[in-house]
């Protein structure tokens, strides 16, 4: 090692020191840190240039103290600074982020959101991991793994899918967009309760169009919705969808009156009241429901972690979502109905939720989706 290496190693556990000695110092002393600080606190943990350890009370301190917003964003630019970005050869990219953490009480139709919207003209791209923790449950890799795709593409490959007129979207694995991140799952388990990364690391933008991006994700708390629209914006989304979704996705309830906030041009965002009969749909299942025979797993002791067998769930929520995609109507066809409504009415691709759920269920109908799943 070099002497100016040592000297930038030093001055590292110097800084990190100093952070922590003031984030973590109980619920009345501790201190926020600067955005600078959180980004550079967060780009030596990337670089595996401090002790894991210190990682760790880093993540917990941050979270036990609640994260300011411009520790949000330091962190983020951090793992932006990090992530191996493309900018695919279309004007536009509508960017999916469903929960990283995947799915562990319902069936996710959200994994066919993007071929569907590449069916509707929308250039779409989804983005997730294998496992990873507090729920560890079925992510977008397992479906649409389990439905036959090629779920390790780096973003060039994936990129290119977008200006493919037969293709139209594509899926990018954070193994292959950011690998320092995904490096850090492990000491992620290890900490088991949330960390600023599970809230940011949807935001990474790993493939952008030529002229716009956009932005659509889910939450369950309250207080996220301005967080994540202010994050949006802080990495220069154009727009933003926010939906109020079940397990916290980016498909409202089937069943009942829900909401979601958006903004358009780097705005403001603002809030808008739906609700399922707004597209015609009647369900009393509020998401697609797990089916009863699937076999279970253990997980000991954790209450997040529900027991699901993640290849045999995969598997079920593949073959569901290709039978909505060529026409088959229930649950998971009127999840892409609803997600789909709000995505192509938030674009200005159809002047109310209702006339953009007759577009959705058109391509629906037409079976054609489902021949982009290859």
């Amino acid at each position: 090692m070099s002497n100016s290496q040592e000297l930038i190693n030093t001055d590292l556990q110097l800084v990190m020191r100093s952070i922590i000695q003031r984030i973590a110092t109980g619920p009345e002393l501790s201190k926020d840190i600067s955005l600078q600080e959180a980004h550079l606190g967060m780009k030596a943990i990337l670089n595996n240039e401090v002790d894991p350890v210190q990682a760790a009370i880093f993540f917990i301190a941050l979270r036990m103290k609640r994260e300011t917003w411009d520790e949000n964003k330091g962190v983020l630019d951090a793992i932006r600074e990090a992530t191996l970005g493309v900018t695919a050869e279309v004007d536009e990219v509508f960017d999916i982020a469903d929960p990283y953490d995947g799915y562990n009480r319902t069936l996710p139709a959200s994994p066919f959101l993007a071929p569907l919207l590449a069916e509707c003209g929308v250039h779409a791209v989804s983005h997730a991991v294998d496992a990873v923790g507090p729920k560890y449950g079925v992510t977008h890799r397992h479906v649409l793994e389990a439905a036959g795709l090629n779920v390790d593409l780096i973003p060039a490959e994936a990129a290119k899918r977008l200006s493919d007129d037969t293709l139209g979207w594509a899926y990018v694995d954070q193994a292959n967009y950011c690998p320092k991140l995904h490096d850090l799952i492990g000491l992620r388990s290890k900490i088991i309760k949330r960390q600023v990364i599970t809230t940011v690391e949807v935001l990474t933008k790993p493939i952008a169009g030529k002229n716009k991006t956009h932005f659509m994700t889910g939450y369950v708390h309250k207080p996220y919705p301005p967080i994540y629209a202010m994050l949006a914006r802080h990495v220069g989304f154009d727009s933003a969808i926010l939906v109020r979704g079940v397990e916290g996705g980016i498909i409202p309830s089937l069943r009942q009156p829900g909401k979601f906030f958006s903004y358009q041009d780097r705005g403001e965002e603002q809030g808008m009241d739906i609700d399922p009969a707004d597209v015609g749909i009647s369900q009393n299942v509020r998401a697609v429901p797990l089916p009863e025979d699937l076999p279970k797993s253990s997980t000991g002791a954790d209450e997040i972690a529900i027991a699901v067998d993640i290849k045999a769930t995969a598997k079920a929520a593949a073959d569901a979502g290709m039978q909505a995609l060529a026409g088959k109507q229930g649950a998971t066809y009127d999840s892409l109905v609803f997600s789909g409504a709000i995505a192509l009415f938030h674009l200005g691709r159809a002047t109310s939720l209702k006339e953009a759920g007759e577009q959705i269920r058109a391509a629906l109908d037409s079976g054609k989706a489902a021949n982009r799943v290859k």
